[in-house]
């Protein structure tokens, strides 16, 4: 258990601005939210469980999630959206001088162009977090969903 509150707001304040990025249609920001060999998976619980290496998504490193961003914003057919992310439950489960490993819930409400809203998907972020240059970075983000699957084209980063 980690009493260190410091380290805790500091861990939560980057996950608060990854998601501020996404839900405000910021993308051309989200790759610099990683080192520059990041990876970003999203995956199923199921096969998360099972370790099957089988995510719908994943991302090398952060040229791969630029490339992401200009097929989404220029290549990709798909109905205008926004999401809103709702976080809780962040748990700082390991810390070392070179790294910290996070999990923390979150839950993804999709407005559509109709102005429905639905959720999304529901899940979890298991992270690992490093210090670069004076700021925090996600090394791993790995988006574990427990929807049982996804409603439409997974276009934009959860």
């Amino acid at each position: 258990m980690n009493n260190n509150l410091q380290l805790w707001m500091e861990m939560s304040a980057l996950q608060n601005r990854y998601v501020h990025a996404i839900d405000n249609n910021l993308l051309e920001t989200w790759p610099e939210f990683f080192t520059e060999d990041g990876t970003y998976t999203i995956i199923s619980r199921e096969n998360a469980d099972r370790g099957l290496p089988a995510p719908i998504i994943h991302c090398r490193n952060q040229k791969m999630m630029r490339d992401r961003i200009v097929a989404l914003r220029h290549a990709n057919i798909y109905e205008a959206h926004g999401y809103r992310h709702a976080l809780g439950g962040l748990v700082i489960e390991s810390e070392s001088a070179a790294e910290v490993r996070t999990v923390s819930s979150y839950i993804v409400v999709n407005t559509g162009a109709a102005g429905d809203s639905v959720v999304y998907q529901a899940g979890v972020y298991r992270d690992t977090v490093v210090k670069c240059g004076g700021g925090w970075y996600f090394k791993e983000k790995r988006v574990i969903y427990d929807t049982s699957r996804v409603q439409t084209l997974l276009a934009t980063p959860i």
